[in-house]
């Protein structure tokens, strides 16, 4: 199973769903279904964007248990 750590991320720098979506150019769906670690999929796009917004590596923000 794959965990995403995004949640996590925006709680320690205080950013809501709609801020990362603007910061990013995410949509909302895709960042919200990351958030409560329900998406079946991500692009490497959207990772990308999400490491570069929160200054993270891969493994930060996505972890294999």
């Amino acid at each position: 199973m794959i965990r995403c750590h995004l949640a996590r991320l925006m709680g320690e720098d205080k950013l809501r769903i709609a801020d990362v979506a603007r910061e990013t150019g995410l949509s909302r769906n895709t960042i919200t279904l990351l958030y409560k670690e329900t998406t079946q999929k991500v692009d490497l796009q959207a990772i990308d964007k999400l490491c570069l917004l929160f200054d993270c590596r891969v493994g930060e923000l996505l972890e294999q248990s």
